[in-house]
């Protein structure tokens, strides 16, 4: 049997609220040639029994359950280390995707540069009723071709850090340290910044869910993500701000990266110098307001003419 061209990975716990409609919007995709890895951390609910009725019905999927809760980083890191596609897609158990999502972002990376590791579209933020709250404002300059520019970008605009559910290039996933456990999206997608070029499709294809069941609503210290990410480390004592330990993370990064000496340098000098930009764009706000220069942006939310509507 030969290997699917994608795999999509999905980690779950206890997730049976949006499971279904999450799984409904993986298999209805036009593009069929896949197979859907979920990992069962050891859920309570019914999260079981929905992905065994799923996986009776479709062969692509390959459910597997943990005995006990390995934490949502090993979890995470577990469905793309059973992943057998060139290229790799992380699902989340309450959000939806378009039916075109994975031809669509096949189609961009035959059209893109070679080097190109990550292809993402625009993506709306919902609630738990699936009403549209706002559009993502994260991006990444995608005319840069040299990677402490691209990392700059990424840092300055991150968010929700949703271009990591878009599709990743496998062999590029590989040579970073996936997922981790502080600000693990934000540090997995600044190491295949790294690696190469991002490309973003136009259009709104993924809807990310915001809930009060979210983890980062559950979970709102550094402490409790931690524990989440890896309950081994529930009681580690930090002795550095999180936003210092955010910044090693960024450095050991950027230390492993396959980049030039020059660029490592420049991208070392970017982690400090970002934070530093932003804060000088925001005490020198009302000054260039006064003289005319003040950079003009428009949130994107429900009604705004910036938003993008699904397809």
């Amino acid at each position: 049997m030969n290997d699917p061209k994608v795999s999509i990975g999905l980690p779950v716990w206890n997730g049976e609220k949006y499971l279904r409609l999450a799984l409904d919007s993986i298999l209805q995709q036009d593009y069929t040639d896949f197979e859907l890895i979920i990992s069962d951390n050891a859920s309570t609910d019914r999260t079981p029994e929905i992905c065994q009725e799923f996986a009776a019905k479709d062969k692509r999927i390959r459910y597997s359950r943990n005995q006990t809760n390995i934490g949502a980083r090993a979890n995470y890191n577990r469905v793309f280390e059973l992943a057998r596609g060139e290229f790799f897609k992380w699902a989340s158990h309450d959000d939806e995707i378009h039916m075109s999502l994975l031809r669509r972002c096949l189609e961009s990376f035959e059209h893109s540069a070679p080097n190109t590791v990550l292809v993402f579209s625009k993506a709306e933020i919902i609630d738990e009723s699936g009403r549209m709250l706002r559009l993502s404002e994260d991006t990444i300059d995608q005319t840069a071709r040299e990677s402490f520019t691209r990392l700059a970008s990424l840092i300055f605009h991150r968010h929700y850090a949703h271009p990591l559910w878009g599709l990743i290039r496998s062999e590029a996933l590989r040579r970073t340290r996936l997922m981790g456990c502080i600000e693990a999206d934000h540090v997995l997608l600044a190491e295949l910044a790294l690696q190469g070029p991002f490309v973003e499709i136009p259009e709104v294809l993924y809807r990310q869910r915001r809930h009060a069941g979210s983890a980062m609503e559950v979970h709102r210290s550094a402490r409790e993500l931690l524990a989440w990410h890896d309950p081994s480390r529930a009681k580690v004592r930090f002795l550095l701000p999180h936003w210092i330990r955010w910044d090693v993370e960024y450095w050991k990064g950027i230390r492993f990266a396959s980049v030039s000496r020059f660029d490592r340098l420049l991208c070392y000098a970017v982690i400090p110098g970002v934070p530093l930009w932003g804060w000088l764009l925001k005490v020198t706000g009302p000054l260039r307001q006064r003289l005319g220069l003040r950079w003009h942006t428009r949130q994107m939310v429900v009604g705004s003419d910036t938003s993008v509507p699904a397809e």
